[in-house]
């Protein structure tokens, strides 16, 4: 009996377009300007400080995080 193997998406990213933000190559860089924006917008509804010190990979972070604690990651 051969067993059938259906790939979706959301279950196998293909290459690196979902890459754990601690293994980007540039993650220890500055947050870039989108990045600083939209975790700006984000830090105000979810009522927390926003850092701009960050790095991409910790702004990647904590966008995500604040995603969903205010409901826009939905």
């Amino acid at each position: 009996m051969v067993e059938q193997v259906t790939d979706s998406p959301k279950q196998h990213p293909v290459g690196n377009m979902v890459k754990d933000p601690e293994n980007w190559v540039t993650g220890d860089e500055p947050m870039t300007g989108a990045q600083a924006s939209y975790l700006q917008t984000l830090s105000e509804e979810a009522g927390e400080e926003f850092d701009p010190k960050l790095t991409k990979a910790q702004a990647s972070e904590k966008i995500d995080a604040l995603q969903d604690k205010t409901g826009r990651g939905d």
